[in-house]
């Protein structure tokens, strides 16, 4: 089905083929439609599948069918993000197909500095795409005005639950008029998720694309179990060996980030960190030298789980697995977006099997165990004793090798270290 079946104006039909889109995805062919009818909307669909074109597009032209007002400068539509990231791929989204159309929007998001932002907001914009947290500062400073909005977006819903949103979406909400056309999109539908749409939503459609609380169908996964001190000898012999150039590296805490990008660094792979003690500059800077390929690796937390929209990533690591289960999906989906293939690998210890156990759980289903790790094996069922997640820190020191052995994947040809606790021999 082409776009103009779904019945964009002309000149959301030229932005879009300025990006040489050809064909709606499904969630877009779905919802696209409902939204122009005027429906609150309930979509559920994996990451990578088209979702913010989805709401972008209709958002766009509703708004523009009913004319911008230069004399009232309060906003008609508000997306609210989890993360900073996604806000800025949402606003850079509604740049590129609002690109023929008198639409004004600005991006609101923590970690730059708010005098920008209040010039911006108060020479009036249509759309304001934020993160909870900072809007709610300028609501309070009184720098916007939020009484005429028509459109609520609550994107990624279920990572703003979990992030702990809850109470200043609410705070937002109540500033909202009654009347106005909602739409949320998740990953995943947990009982809070279907809670709030209760409360919030006023007779949805319901979209599902895909199987909820899945993965994407062409992303192969692999477990690697391993010692935990050995977990950085090994990812930089995959990234050596397997001559990856672009490889999204996930761990679980700040210092961890910054400790493994310095190993990294240490092994020759040109690395970048990307975790919340950064400032919104820094984090851009390393975002974009990730997706130009000034970097080969990026290490992030959880932070960076949301809202990267990187063409054709190949390969995501979970480096510590994620506390909680449903993160998973949201990790290994930075990868085989839009119908691409694409590889998560997951390196896990013997002290993060119930992780194992409770992302299994979710999925419904075993993740595949690669065979020979090149280490000697170690278990990971859970124990009688062992119920309850182990505390890991993914900052321990790990064993010093007795020859260090720098990897450099585009000159030579990477060989593991050898640690002091003498690892098996990898079969020729």
């Amino acid at each position: 089905m082409p776009f103009a079946r779904l019945g964009l104006e002309p000149a959301l039909l030229q932005a879009i083929s300025d990006q040489n889109y050809q064909s709606p995805t499904p969630i877009q062919e779905s919802v696209i439609p409902l939204i122009l009818a005027g429906h609150d909307v309930l979509a559920g669909a994996q990451t990578g599948t088209g979702k913010t074109a989805g709401f972008t597009l209709p958002m766009l032209q509703m708004l523009a069918a009913a004319g911008s007002n230069p004399a009232n400068k309060t906003p008609k539509a508000l997306v609210l993000t989890p993360t900073r990231e996604l806000a800025l791929q949402v606003s850079e989204a509604i740049n590129v197909y609002g690109k023929y159309l008198p639409i004004r929007s600005q991006a609101i998001v923590g970690g730059v500095n708010m005098a920008m932002q209040i010039r911006l907001l108060k020479q009036g914009v249509d759309i304001v795409i934020a993160t909870p947290g900072r809007l709610l500062d300028h609501v309070q400073q009184r720098n916007v005005n939020l009484s005429n909005i028509e459109i609520l977006v609550l994107d990624e819903a279920d990572r703003m639950l979990d992030m702990g949103f809850l109470p200043e979406i609410k705070r937002v909400i109540a500033l909202l008029p009654n009347q106005r056309q909602t739409l949320l999109f998740s990953a995943t539908f947990s009982n809070a998720i279907q809670n709030i749409a209760q409360q919030w939503l006023k007779q949805p459609k319901h979209i599902q694309v895909g199987q909820t609380n899945s993965t994407a169908e062409k992303i192969s996964e692999q477990v690697y179990a391993i010692p935990r001190e050995h977990k950085r000898e090994l990812v930089s012999y995959l990234i050596g060996s397997k001559n990856w150039r672009q490889v999204l590296i996930f761990v679980r805490t700040k210092h961890g980030a910054d400790r493994l990008q310095k190993q990294l660094i240490t092994d020759g792979i040109k690395t970048a960190a990307l975790h919340g003690d950064k400032t919104q500059a820094a984090r851009n800077k390393a975002l974009d030298w990730f997706k130009t390929g000034a970097v080969q690796a990026l290490v992030a937390t959880d932070v960076a789980a949301r809202g990267l929209d990187i063409d054709d990533l190949p390969v995501v690591v979970n480096f510590d697995l994620p506390q909680v289960a449903e993160d998973y999906i949201h990790r290994i989906g930075r990868t085989g977006r839009a119908g691409a293939t694409g590889h998560a690998i997951s390196l896990v210890c013997p002290e993060e099997a119930y992780q194992l156990a409770e992302i299994e759980k979710f999925l419904q289903r075993k993740l595949p165990r690669v065979a020979d790790t090149g280490y000697e094996p170690v278990s990971l069922s859970v124990q009688s004793d062992n119920k309850k997640p182990h505390k890991t820190n993914s900052s321990n020191k790990p064993t010093t090798p007795k020859r260090k052995q720098a990897i450099t994947p585009t000159k030579t040809k990477p060989t593991r270290p050898t640690s002091k606790s003498k690892p098996r021999q990898r079969r020729p």
